[in-house]
């Protein structure tokens, strides 16, 4: 059985205070605090802004227990035809040099739009960005369903990248909830199951939901699943909305452990 870490997708929500943080928590203590209740974390500020080597070192230095998972930069994963790619990936390397230094660096999320289609232009743009961040610990998202299929599976796991699975709603557009490994990384995402709001004009209101007891009891046996197969499990919560997030994800670790003794 693999090594199983839990947490949350983004960790620096104000709308925490008081759910979570205390009262009076300055933005600053957030990582800190954090810390304290999980062994990982997911950012995903690296999505919008281009993280820094320094930053990235003194988030380290606050949290020096906590594991890292980081979502890759929007110019890898939404804007790629722009042709900066291959130069904004190898700034987004060298941003990440502390984290591997230290050990600390568990994956590094490749988020894939639904627009990203399984088409041969695709195709290839994926693979030369692999090849451009070969050294680091992979896993890609698809959005798109027409990805789910054998071949894609199998060059994943010719290139040692993990195959992110996903929780989510089962509306038209989205892809299919499936639990495959292809490498020894499992990693699984759980965006909610908010049917009525997906596709609202609100994209906040997306991840409002809070997984019930039930749900939670089922996602533990997807955990169970995927942790016979892989070296390390990590699950991130990302119904970040009025910090369901955290408390789904401690009560899915106080689960797990019930599980497993």
């Amino acid at each position: 059985m693999s090594t199983v870490l839990i947490g949350t997708s983004g960790y620096s929500y104000t709308e925490w205070v008081g759910p979570f943080y205390p009262e009076g928590t300055q933005q600053g203590e957030y990582l800190s605090y954090y810390a304290q209740h999980f062994n990982t974390v997911e950012l995903n500020f690296s999505y919008y802004r281009m993280p820094e080597a320094t930053q990235l070192a003194m988030m380290h230095q606050s949290a020096p227990t906590l594991r890292f998972s980081i979502k890759a930069h929007r110019s890898m994963t939404h804007q790629g035809e722009t042709g900066s790619w291959r130069a904004e990936s190898a700034r987004f390397y060298r941003a990440l040099e502390p984290l591997v230094k230290e050990g600390v660096l568990d994956a590094v999320l490749l988020q894939f739009p639904a627009s990203f289609h399984y088409e041969i232009d695709n195709r290839r743009y994926l693979d030369a960005l692999l090849k451009n961040l070969n050294g680091l610990p992979l896993a890609v998202e698809f959005r798109s369903s027409r990805w789910y299929n054998n071949r894609t599976l199998d060059a994943l796991r010719e290139r040692d990248v993990a195959f992110a699975c996903l929780d989510l709603p089962a509306v038209e557009g989205n892809p299919p909830m499936m639990d495959v490994i292809t490498s020894n990384l499992a990693y699984l995402r759980l965006h909610g199951r908010n049917r009525e709001t997906w596709w609202g004009s609100d994209a906040a209101s997306r991840y409002d939901y809070l997984y019930s007891e039930a749900e939670l009891s089922s996602i533990t046996e997807r955990l169970a699943a995927l942790s016979q197969q892989a070296g390390r499990t990590l699950v991130y919560f990302n119904n970040h909305r009025g910090g369901q997030a955290v408390a789904n994800a401690r009560r899915l670790v106080q689960l797990w452990e019930a599980r497993n003794g």
